[in-house]
């Protein structure tokens, strides 16, 4: 089977802009890089937005319907087309400019906030209109995801590549805990459309940053196959390799069944915490406020060395601290308990990100993405729709304690391989640092430092 050429590294145009590392704190390494810099700046505003619109509309099907199979069913309709198209996205994103795919993107997404505003300001929104642009947003975040997870590098280099996606998970759940705050307030005073507004507006601030980066020409990968085959590539590489297939897998079960407890939280908030709109956002924001502290936690280290360990607790961690709160009844009790809930969830998610990405080289990072897309938004529709079938049935609360049961026997069966995939991570890596121009005698270095499953086997030779 033909192996992929190296694609030019990107390290050099990345390094040439970047600032002592002695003139930024450990935690916040990978801001020494301008177009860094800017991408954080805008997608913080932006990001806010995002989490605006997303509790807002929820309110609004709900309020609509007070159906939560329609809860379900709208969170499917936005991220089945990630699962279906990301891979193309994913070609797409190792063809051709990420930058400017991410421009492009961007653009699309704000266009379908603002319409979505215009149309529930007009007072004839209906649930298909917002199944309709769910759908639509979904197909652009297929091209989106793929993209942005492989241009990090490009920005920062794979030195600090690992702290930059623990930093974008700190500034996406830092997002988090302001989007629902500010948009439960918004809800219950002036309703949904200004939060879909609101969303829009910010997207200028993501489309302004990309814009005024300075990113050199990435020449094209040269197309010697099909674009089905190149595609299909990504796959081979995924299922051939055994640490990065455990990863996803992993994901992929914690996507169907756990992560959709977002989806029944407007059910949670009005029926049985009694919460109402300002409800949903302070439990939004509170899990939000877990998932921040999750991904600080993994921002300042320095090491991958016993990562490997902290996704499998950490998935333990989410479906203990889920059942307890399908338990609860008290509305504070409730919100405490997705504070742990929200930091599990956040290691799982972006240790799994940082573990694949210093496995995957750079040629097929855009494809090996978008397998990391499906399985961590694309195989979450699939969960949706179940969760609000089985909670019109069993209810919300068994519908989450049957989601976090399945998390903890995941990471179990999780743990027990870990000891056998030590070896074929560490050699990737290695392989990975040398395809990046490590300096031979740094490889030792690298090995002790890289290793992703910890013990002392992690430093040693191959």
């Amino acid at each position: 089977m033909r192996q992929p050429e190296p694609e030019p590294a990107p390290l050099p145009a990345a390094a040439d802009r970047r600032r002592p590392a002695a003139s930024r704190p450990a935690l916040l390494r990978a801001l020494r890089h301008r177009n860094y810099q800017l991408f954080f700046s805008g997608q913080l505003v932006s990001l806010v937005g995002t989490w605006m619109q997303s509790v807002a509309q929820s309110w609004l099907v709900y309020r609509l319907t007070g159906s939560s199979l329609l809860l379900g069913t709208v969170g499917f309709a936005t991220q089945i087309p990630v699962f279906v198209l990301a891979p193309i996205g994913g070609a797409v994103a190792d063809r051709r400019s990420r930058h400017r795919i991410l421009i492009a993107t961007q653009s699309a997404a704000m266009v379908l906030a603002l319409g979505l505003a215009a149309l529930t300001m007009s007072g004839r929104v209906e649930v298909a209109h917002i199944l309709g642009f769910s759908v639509l947003l979904g197909v652009v975040n297929a091209f989106d995801i793929p993209a942005r997870q492989a241009f990090v590098v490009e920005m920062v280099g794979r030195e600090d590549l690992a702290n930059a996606i623990a930093l974008n998970s700190s500034m996406f759940n830092g997002a988090r805990i302001l989007g629902p705050a500010v948009a439960g307030i918004l809800v219950g005073a002036i309703g949904e459309a200004w939060c879909f507004l609101a969303n829009g507006l910010s997207f200028l601030a993501v489309i302004g940053s990309l814009l005024a980066m300075r990113v050199p020409p990435r020449p094209p990968a040269a197309a010697r196959a099909s674009a089905l085959a190149e595609t299909a590539e990504g796959f081979r590489f995924v299922a051939r390799t055994r640490a990065v297939r455990a990863l996803l897998l992993l994901l992929g079960v914690v996507s169907v069944t756990a992560m959709p407890y977002a989806v029944l939280m407007p059910i949670f908030a009005d029926r049985i915490l009694r919460g109402g709109a300002q409800g949903l956002g302070i439990l939004m924001g509170a899990s939000g406020v877990g998932a921040l502290l999750g991904a600080l936690a993994l921002a300042s280290r320095r090491r991958l060395r016993g990562l490997g360990h902290w996704v499998a607790g950490a998935c333990a961690g989410f479906g203990v601290a889920l059942g307890l709160f399908a338990l609860s009844r008290s509305f504070w009790l409730s919100a405490a308990l997705l504070v742990p809930v929200g930091f599990s969830m956040m290691v799982q998610m972006a240790g799994s990100n940082t573990l694949v990405q210093a496995m995957v080289p750079d040629a097929l990072r855009g494809r090996v993405m978008a397998v990391y897309a499906m399985m961590f938004m694309g195989m979450a529709p699939l969960g949706a729709l179940l969760a609000g079938w089985l909670a019109d049935r069993i209810g919300a609360p068994a519908t989450v304690a049957s989601g976090g049961a399945c998390c903890v026997v995941a990471a179990a069966v999780f743990a027990t391989r870990l000891p056998g995939l030590r070896q074929e991570a560490r050699e990737l890596i290695i392989a990975q640092q040398m395809a990046a121009g490590t300096p031979s005698e740094q490889l030792t270095q690298a090995v002790a430092v890289q290793a992703p499953t910890g013990g002392q086997d992690a430093a040693r030779p191959a």
